[in-house]
């Protein structure tokens, strides 16, 4: 098959979706599908034999220039002054512009593909490109309507919610277009249920397919670093719950030699810089980031324990990256990290969300045994081996675009499928 793949942003160290696009297209790949990526700023890093077009935006978010005014040649058309209006009024334009964009390329490329895959923009464009006469399959990893009930209810500021509530503008657009996707893959139960239910979406048009661990996460072959506690997520974002673990974490250091790594970039002067002040553990809590994939791999295996406070995560793919690693696990019992994870105690103890108590307790509990860090580490490399390969997520992301083209075709009367034969059907099954 050959395959339009779609992303506003792919760069890996942007989150989920720019990890999931890598490793899927170079999974396609090695099926023998025909990958090709359209992507806006930050472009993605792919792997040979998987070819990109770029769809420059005014790259409005971009370090270390964030919010930046663009000169007036930069302007290209009315999607660009659509793209810096809405910024203006403290709207995100990017899932919208891009999906303008990328459908105009798409008109002029119909015959180059089999179908299109949404990488969750969502965007009206998005719509035109089945008009155009190419069916469309689209993933949702979970709706980002909890990061802005989170957001917003973390927030006494009356003018920061109203300027967040402008920010999530776009979720009425990405609802909209949610109920009228042919077909959605989505990683959990969790997130198929939330999108039922925040965007209104049919489950029966819903389809869960686990995400994959990348074969170069591996448990260490040294020694991990004693008190060692790693976290990876988003510093400033609410919804992944820093400042719970930080709070946890200033306990625990009263009484223990401990050091806490945070994967991941504050904002300078931002909300948890001013918490690790204000709690005097700044000589115990380090940040790293823009590491590479080997270095990040060393780091979670250096560690003691891992811990994923999250309020809320659509799949967690840091988790079972952390758990291929044989990294011994104090998660949120939030979202989907239950089903990542497992029964309470195999590869993790899950605590209630935002307990600081409980997180402290679970921390130390854990620390001062090491034959159970031991077993958790086991446990959850091979919950990994059995559950989480990005070949089969390919080979069953193969399958479902093949049931959406003969779906697509049928509909329109069409008996003929190019580039799909029963053969290559069944294979990818």
């Amino acid at each position: 098959m050959r395959v339009a793949m779609l992303s506003y942003r792919s760069k890996p160290h942007c989150g989920g979706q720019g990890i999931y696009l890598r490793h899927l297209s170079r999974e396609l790949t090695n099926l023998g599908h025909t990958v090709e990526v359209f992507s806006g700023q930050p472009y993605p890093d792919l792997d040979p034999g998987v070819r990109l077009t770029k769809v420059p935006s005014l790259d409005l978010y971009r370090e270390p220039d964030p919010f930046r005014v663009p000169k007036l040649k930069e302007f290209r058309d009315r999607i660009d002054v659509e793209e810096f209006a809405t910024m203006c009024v403290a709207g995100f334009p990017e899932p919208k512009t891009f999906s303008s964009r990328v459908a105009r390329l798409i008109a002029e490329r119909v015959d180059d593909f089999d179908i299109a895959h949404d990488n969750q923009v969502l965007g009206y464009g998005m719509l035109e490109i089945e008009k155009l006469g190419l069916p469309l399959i689209t993933t949702v990893h979970h709706p980002i309507t909890f990061d802005r009930r989170i957001d917003i209810s973390q927030t006494r500021n009356p003018w920061r919610k109203f300027t967040l509530s402008r920010w999530y503008g776009f979720l009425r657009m990405q609802g909209r277009v949610a109920r009228r996707a042919r077909k959605i893959m989505t990683p959990s139960e969790t997130s198929k249920r939330d999108i039922a239910k925040d965007f209104g979406v049919d489950p029966a048009r819903m389809q869960v397919i686990l995400l994959g661990v990348e074969d170069s996460f591996v448990p260490p072959t040294v020694p991990r670093v004693p008190g060692r506690i790693l976290a990876m997520a988003s510093a400033d974002a609410p919804m992944k719950g820093i400042a719970t673990l930080l709070e946890a974490f200033a306990k625990l250091r009263t009484e223990r030699d401990l050091e806490l790594i945070l994967v991941s970039k504050p904002q300078a002067g931002g909300r948890t810089e001013k918490l690790i002040d204000k709690l005097s553990i700044g000589d115990s809590v380090r940040f790293v980031h823009s590491v590479s994939d080997s270095d990040l791999v060393d780091l979670m295996g250096s560690a003691e324990l891992a811990c994923v406070p999250s309020l809320y995560e659509g799949f967690s793919l840091p988790t079972a990256e952390l758990m291929a690693c044989a990294t011994p696990l104090v998660v949120s019992r939030a979202g989907a990290i239950p089903e990542v994870v497992g029964p309470d105690g195999l590869c993790a103890d899950l605590v209630t969300p935002g307990d600081v108590g409980e997180f402290a307790a679970a921390i130390g509990a854990l620390l001062d045994d090491p034959e159970r860090r031991a077993r958790m580490g086991r446990a959850g490399r091979q919950r990994v081996d059995e559950l989480f390969s990005w070949r089969a997520v390919a080979a069953t992301v193969a399958a479902a675009y093949a049931e959406v083209i003969t779906d697509f075709r049928r509909e329109r009367g069409l008996t003929q499928t190019p580039g799909i034969t029963e053969e290559t059907t069944v294979a990818d099954r």
